[in-house]
């Protein structure tokens, strides 16, 4: 770790550990399940919820299930303007939540390996809309899944343009590919 960040990383009691780490979820991905915790951190049930009590997480409710979220992070959010993203296999984004139905909709068999790894995929406005792959020349292909109008159709374009220049004819194969991006583009 000296090497990397400059200094050492002191031990701490695997409980106080286990709560930074939660906290940091809570403050990139939140809110969420125990659920989704304990399948990020690769826990136990126990010691996620024993970390929310430590942290004085908040209970609130994720369309009739119980999610947390930090004390200091109760206030609403502002709405955004529609954006799009390109994101890669296992992007954090993507593999961020275990209960994944309210961005994923109904594309877990096209998106993920039968190991729960995700693929290549495609964001509009906040959810997964399909996928991504390279073709041979090294183009950028996409594979929507749904309809998601001119303006998110044309926004994924521009985002696929931009990738494929920035790649450069590179082909970057995915060590977990989807289903999907194994298919020709439809």
């Amino acid at each position: 770790m000296k090497a990397w960040i400059g200094e050492e990383i002191g031990a701490c009691p695997q409980e106080e550990g286990t709560a930074s780490l939660v906290q940091r979820w809570l403050r990139v991905f939140g809110p969420g399940t125990a659920a989704d915790i304990k399948w990020w951190l690769g826990s136990t049930v126990t010691s996620v919820r024993r970390a929310l009590a430590d942290l004085q997480a908040v209970e609130v409710d994720l369309d009739g299930r119980t999610g947390y979220l930090l004390p200091d992070d109760l206030e609403p959010t502002e709405p955004t303007e529609p954006w799009a993203a390109l994101l890669p296999s296992l992007d954090p984004t993507t593999m961020g939540w275990f209960e994944r139905d309210w961005y994923l909709g109904p594309y877990k068999q096209q998106l993920f390996d039968t190991s729960g790894n995700a693929g290549p995929t495609l964001w509009w406005d906040g959810r997964i809309v399909g996928g991504w792959r390279q073709g041979e020349a090294g183009e950028v292909v996409l594979q929507v899944l749904e309809d998601i109008g001119a303006e998110g159709k044309r926004a994924l374009e521009q985002e696929a343009a931009r990738l494929t220049e920035w790649l450069g004819g590179t082909r970057v194969l995915p060590r977990f590919p989807s289903p999907l991006s194994k298919t020709a583009a439809g």
